[in-house]
């Protein structure tokens, strides 16, 4: 299987397929990549936060070793957290990321959030402090990684419409990406034409709604369940994921559904063998809601000055 791509401003081909690593434990994740890659997907979405990158590079490197694919046939994504938000904590922290990896370079690189926090002297502490630390200037880090051809793109995660324009009215090196939650019960539709207007590709995470996320509010219904897409799905003998995720590749949107099943993950590569109809793909539209299951609401972030999810 050969997952379509789209064209990042750089003039390299992203797949509109991930594999999602988020929540995904060391013991199941290199297993996870095996099987995405053994079926034909080619983007792997990491952090640094998730801390299983090692288990995660420990899987790619068995199937370029087994000749499956080539390190040129991937396209791998890792992300600076908020703690290395200032200037010379970025390339370490990228470097880190790329041992962990066992890569020689990323095909991008994103910052997390725009909010920078600082690193707690205990480790295990829940307190979050946050940092001076502004984005434009975290920037210029990054661009710096792809002067030294560490990394062939960079982007960002969590930023709305103002800190794009900020960011973009500043920047040497513009954003190719923005990694945002997208989903039919969240469509953004501002961020998504504002950065359709700037040929910024988006990036859905939690595109199934993240039914299982421990951020997820207890109100919020599960979006797999919704009679409106189960029936979408109905008429193509389709589950209601492969037609969220269709919604999305459909629009040009790259998605990046997490998961560790085998058969779920082969399952949600399935997508590229029928179409939505336009009257479907507005009625998916339709039902939005604007639930956020990732509104990083805790440890007092809504109120860093850097908080994205106060614009609608």
């Amino acid at each position: 299987m050969n997952t379509p791509c789209v064209e990042l401003y750089t003039g390299a081909a992203m797949p509109l397929l991930g594999l999602g690593t988020w929540q995904s434990q060391p013991g199941q994740v290199q297993q996870a990549v095996e099987v995405a890659i053994d079926n034909g997907y080619r983007h792997i979405d990491c952090a640094y936060i998730y801390a299983n990158e090692k288990e995660v590079g420990a899987g790619i490197e068995s199937r370029i070793q087994k000749g499956v694919v080539k390190r040129e046939d991937l396209f791998i994504v890792s992300k600076l957290w908020n703690h290395f938000h200032d200037e010379d904590e970025v390339k370490p922290s990228f470097m880190k990321s790329l041992a962990n990896l066992n890569l020689s370079w990323l095909d991008l690189y994103l910052i997390h959030s725009p909010m920078g926090t600082k690193m707690p002297e205990d480790p295990s502490s829940q307190e979050v402090e946050f940092s001076d630390v502004d984005y434009v200037c975290t920037w210029k880090a990054m661009e710096k990684l792809v002067d030294e051809g560490l990394v062939k793109a960079i982007g960002v995660s969590n930023f709305n419409v103002s800190q794009l324009e900020r960011l973009l009215s500043s920047c040497r090196i513009k954003p190719a990406v923005n990694q945002v939650e997208l989903h039919p019960y969240l469509t953004q539709a501002k961020l998504v034409q504002y950065c359709k207007s700037k040929g910024i590709i988006l990036t859905a995470f939690s595109p199934l709604g993240s039914p299982s996320s421990p951020l997820k509010p207890a109100a919020q219904k599960n979006i797999l369940e919704d009679p409106v897409i189960n029936e979408i799905g109905k008429k193509y003998g389709k589950t209601s994921a492969q037609v969220l995720l269709r919604y999305h590749v459909q629009r040009g949107v790259t998605v990046i559904p997490k998961s560790v099943c085998p058969e779920r993950i082969i399952q949600n590569a399935q997508i590229f063998d029928f179409s939505l109809s336009e009257n479907e793909m507005e009625t998916l539209e339709g039902l939005n809601k604007n639930w956020r299951t990732g509104s990083w609401d805790f440890a007092g972030l809504p109120n860093h000055k850097f908080y994205p999810f106060k614009e609608d």
